[in-house]
């Protein structure tokens, strides 16, 4: 079996953009193109965000069975608070994953400072509003 083409399977099958994969996973697209075109080998480590980018078991990616394996079936990682609906999908789910590569790529303290600033703008609008209201 060769990774590279098993991963482009996976990845096409579930409709998805090199360019998503590099969102969701943070590796550069023109990395997953190499790993995909097989002039790259990935790390096992690579192989588990790819995993995670896809929304499978890593176990996926290595099924090599007589006959092609079957749709992969999301992994739920984590419960999604869906009671407004927003960021489920379409734009919204675009925005969270691009905020979540980007809050993978800050240090802690930067991530803290950045929460500080949210919540005092969350409360700025809310004291907005009851005044308006």
């Amino acid at each position: 079996m060769i990774i590279g083409d098993h991963l482009r399977m996976l990845r096409e099958h579930k409709k998805l953009s090199q360019h998503d994969i590099e969102i969701r996973t943070g590796l550069l697209r023109c990395y997953i193109s190499r790993v995909e075109t097989n002039h790259t080998t990935p790390t096992v480590e690579t192989l588990a965000k790819m995993a995670g980018g896809l929304g499978i078991p890593l176990y996926q990616i290595f099924y090599d069975g007589l006959e092609h394996s079957k749709p992969p079936i999301p992994t739920v990682n984590a419960k999604v608070d869906t009671r407004d609906g927003w960021g489920n999908e379409g734009k919204g789910a675009l925005y969270l994953q691009k905020l979540r590569l980007y809050l993978s790529r800050m240090t802690p303290s930067d991530r803290d400072i950045l929460m500080t600033v949210v919540s005092q703008l969350v409360k700025q609008k809310i004291r907005r509003d009851l005044k308006s209201g």
